[in-house]
């Protein structure tokens, strides 16, 4: 195939995946959308695109040793559902595993990355200057369901932030949601002012404050939460997984459904290397590609 063929196939495809998203908004009525209505097909193309490389916009430190990367590629950028991932490549041949980081937020043909430096690969993204390019692909996994309408509760601890901003950014567009966010610090509150492009209210706290789990509490007691209301609460999480067990235990005594994105060392991403498992009540499932998002019901955590 020449230069000139492969560009065309790999134009071809983003624009198919394109139409699948606008077939889904003008199926669903609004514009928010279910990530399980489109996975096998996302899937499929972005392993067709492949790897690829993508332009660095901006990187920004935002705490110590936590950064914002702004990325530009079109296809990830108009098709990335809230907490699908995308991986990136260390450009050291020597680094033989890609880093999967949720997308934490969207922009034209634009997204943005956070991620905190905790070995090689992320160290050398950390350096990353705006002009540099590095090898993506993505967007991968099976997002959260945000297509019908409800309130909201997106919660989230340390690093589990990201995939909930760009949740709460989709699901702004459907103004028949309410949307709030819970979310837990080591120290500073470095997402606080990005949550609060998008949504109703945003309430933090730090570890020496308590947890999530006691702004939850905190809530309930002053009746923030309308358990027998017009909107149905759900809940969105993402974290350290106690926390997230945590949380699944709060909305299941209150008998709401909850959604867990979780956190898994991958190899590949997309399902083939099988490193990532989880154990479910249907057995052993991979993270990468049937989730990271699942229903507590299908853990079995309550």
């Amino acid at each position: 195939m020449s230069d000139g063929m492969f560009i065309q196939t790999r134009k071809s495809l983003r624009n198919a995946i394109f139409t699948l998203r606008e077939d889904a908004y003008d199926s669903s009525g609004a514009d928010s959308f279910s990530a399980k209505s489109l996975h096998a097909d996302d899937l499929k193309y972005t392993r067709l695109l492949g790897r690829r490389a993508i332009e660095v916009l901006d990187n920004q430190k935002l705490d110590e040793g936590v950064y914002r990367l702004v990325l530009r590629d079109d296809a990830i950028a108009k098709t990335a559902a809230p907490a699908q991932f995308v991986n990136l490549y260390s450009p050291d041949s020597t680094t033989m595993l890609p880093r999967p980081f949720g997308v934490a937020s969207v922009d034209g043909d634009t997204f943005s990355l956070i991620f905190a430096v905790i070995g090689k690969g992320t160290t050398e993204f950390s350096e990353l200057k705006a002009g540099d390019t590095v090898d993506a692909l993505g967007p991968l996994g099976l997002g959260f369901d945000i297509s019908k309408p409800a309130h909201y509760v997106l919660v989230s601890g340390g690093l589990g932030v990201p995939p909930l901003i760009c949740a709460a950014q989709a699901i702004a567009k459907n103004k028949n949601c309410k949307v709030t966010a819970v979310l837990g610090y080591r120290d500073n509150h470095f997402a606080d002012s990005f949550m609060k492009e998008y949504v109703d209210n945003v309430y933090s706290i730090s570890n020496a404050q308590g947890t999530v789990i006691t702004l939850l509490n905190e809530l309930e007691q002053e009746n923030h939460f309308d358990f027998n209301g017009d909107l149905p609460i759900v809940v969105l999480s993402c974290g350290p997984m106690p926390m997230m067990k945590a949380v699944a235990h709060w909305a299941h005594e209150r008998n709401v459904k909850c959604q867990l994105s979780l956190e898994a060392r991958m190899g590949c991403g997309y399902g083939t290397c099988v490193a990532c498992v989880v154990d479910t009540l249907e057995g052993r499932l991979k993270v990468c590609n049937e989730g990271p998002v699942f229903d507590t019901e299908r853990l079995g955590w309550e």
